[in-house]
């Protein structure tokens, strides 16, 4: 008999083989997570950033764990949910064109006119937080939306449009809230405050943390599956890398381009609505966009190297360096400006990695 014999009762041998090769996918994996982009960018910053607290003086193994204190324990975590909620929404915003090939940088113009017609929905018409709330989704769209025709029709490109739309839609909105939507009697720009039924409810017993947060991540989570397992999230993620094969493969470019770009207008929009409806439940002139969420969320949709799965983890680490730096500032001495140039060097050193790589990829061709 030739062969070798596999007795009854013998455990099947290829069953180490298989556990080998378990171990090794594990290893793959753990590898790829280490070496990504990413995760090389943000300890490349780190480094530079020990560097520079070396040579100021300042010890980084009391500045690092101030920064983790200021944002996480301390009773400051309310504070950087409260923070990190925004800052997702915009970095969905800005994520959901991007996926097409589009980008939107009006986020700003989108954020600050979804807020101030949430605050004049929730003045005069009355009803609970949700009809203001759809309202700032649509002003929010309405702007992003004006720049498809711009790119379609006079060939402007959308990075170029949103930015231009940005402008007077942020004075817009400061206009309204200056004069018609003006809190009477007091020289500050900014409306009264909101009636209790149009306010949103807190989350769990957090005074700043409301039910933006849940809301913000179910929307969050639903763009991820449709972006994944649904047929338009298949045929944006082909405009994107392809536009003419898109095309070719029967994709209404111009059609589908439009509804990304009023898509993450929508969700901007939502976003100021969601920032006026809870504390200081008002509209302030220049709150909205001097906090800097639209900058952070592009900063962190660049760090994860635009792929919708890590942008949630990006925008937290990113949203706690920010929270944090406060902490920093107060215990170790370090300004917190200093988190901003750690911000900046993550991008940079994002960019000139992907710049790298795209020309190694060419040479290789």
């Amino acid at each position: 008999m030739t062969g070798v014999e596999n007795p009854v009762g013998t455990p099947p041998t290829t069953s180490a083989p298989a556990r080998g090769d378990g171990a090794r996918r594990v290893g793959v994996v753990v590898r790829r997570l280490v070496l990504s982009p990413a995760v090389l960018s943000v300890a490349g910053a780190l480094a530079l950033t020990t560097i520079v607290m070396i040579a100021v003086g300042v010890d980084p193994s009391l500045a690092y764990p101030a920064l983790v204190r200021g944002a996480l324990m301390d009773g400051n975590l309310e504070y950087t949910l409260a923070a990190y909620v925004p800052t997702l929404g915009m970095a969905v915003a800005f994520a959901i064109p991007l996926r097409a090939g589009e980008f939107n940088l009006g986020g700003d113009g989108q954020l600050s006119l979804g807020g101030i017609v949430a605050a004049a929905l929730a003045l005069h018409a009355g009803g609970s937080y949700v009809v203001p709330l759809v309202g700032a989704a649509l002003a929010g769209a309405l702007v992003a939306g004006l720049s498809a025709p711009l790119r379609t029709r006079l060939g402007i490109p959308a990075i170029v449009s949103t930015l231009l739309l940005s402008a007077p839609a942020v004075s817009l909105a400061s206009y309204l809230a200056r004069f018609p939507l003006a809190e009477p009697g007091t020289g500050l720009a900014q409306t009264p405050l909101l009636p209790e039924s149009a306010r949103l409810p807190a989350f769990g017993s957090s005074s700043y943390v409301t039910i933006a947060l849940p809301l913000v991540a179910a929307l969050t989570a639903l763009w991820l599956y449709a972006d994944a397992r649904t047929v338009p999230g298949y045929e944006i993620r082909a405009l994107g890398a392809n536009r003419e094969f898109a095309r070719y493969g029967g994709v209404r470019v111009d059609r589908m381009a439009a509804v990304t770009l009023a898509a993450g207008g929508a969700f901007a929009g939502l976003v100021g609505g969601l920032i006026v409806l809870g504390p200081p439940y008002r509209f302030v002139d220049g709150a909205l966009t001097a906090p800097g969420y639209t900058f952070t969320a592009i900063a962190a949709v660049l760090l994860a190297a635009g792929r919708p799965p890590a942008i949630p983890a990006a925008v937290a680490l990113l949203t706690i360096l920010q929270a944090g730096g406060q902490g920093m500032e107060r215990e170790a001495g370090v300004p917190s400006q200093l988190t901003q140039i750690v911000q900046g060097l993550i991008i940079v050193i994002v960019s000139v990695a992907a710049v790298v790589r795209s020309r190694w990829t060419g040479r290789q061709a």
